[in-house]
């Protein structure tokens, strides 16, 4: 048995992840903001933590409620779209700097809040998700904010992975694939249930020596 930490568990494909887990029969802390909405993500198997990945409060509350308990995998998969006004001619600058608040600092704050969580298991591994989009390879354009704050998310754990290069954790990102969110939209690829089983499926592979890759949900590696 594992115990997973997700973060954007109330729903998408965070809430499908923890559904997943438990239903293998894992420990899971589904970090939600709105407690009372998610209500439902709660048995003898899931446990809710109120955590706003945009707050630094938030996410120091979370981890002195945590405590010391030692956690197998983290997986960071909150985000924000960054809105509708991501064209070079109409940047929405206040959304840019909340979304990156959200993509970038929040994740590495939540790594730094739970690095002797992940230690503590001896076989830690922290997941980020970011996007395709973040991607130098990507060949197309727009989306300035989305692209960029997960672009800065990438190159931060890649960071994170060299930093952290002798403490048994791994460290890894991960494209989840275009899916049928409210952010993907219902012409999307794959379900929720998909890119999860997909994410998961990964995260049971990965060694130390892995820490640092890029992954797709299907288990290729994204070029960077």
């Amino acid at each position: 048995m594992a115990r997973v930490l997700i973060t954007g568990a109330g729903r998408g494909i965070g809430k499908a992840l923890a559904e997943q887990y438990v239903a293998a029969g894992d420990e899971v802390i589904a970090c939600v903001r709105d407690e009372q909405a998610c209500e439902g993500l709660a048995s003898d198997k899931a446990r809710l933590q109120v955590l706003d990945v945009g707050d630094p409060e938030s996410i120091n509350a979370a981890r002195e409620a945590i405590g010391d308990t030692p956690i197998d995998i983290l997986i960071n998969n909150a985000g924000a779209a960054g809105g509708r006004r991501q064209k070079l001619d109409d940047l929405d600058l206040d959304e840019w700097r909340r979304t990156l608040d959200v993509n970038t600092i929040g994740p590495i704050l939540i790594a730094r809040a739970f690095k002797s969580n992940l230690a503590a298991s001896g076989n830690g591994k922290l997941m980020n998700v970011t996007s395709q989009l973040a991607a130098s390879t990507w060949p197309f354009g727009g989306m300035y904010i989305y692209s960029s704050t997960k672009a800065a998310l990438s190159r931060a754990t890649q960071i994170l992975a060299i930093d952290w290069k002798e403490a048994p954790i791994t460290v890894a990102l991960m494209h989840p694939g275009w899916v049928k969110t409210d952010m993907g939209g219902p012409n999307a690829d794959i379900t929720p249930e998909e890119s999860a089983a997909g994410i998961i499926s990964v995260i049971a592979k990965m060694t130390k020596a892995d820490s640092g890759t890029f992954y797709k949900w299907n288990g290729e590696i994204h070029p960077w």
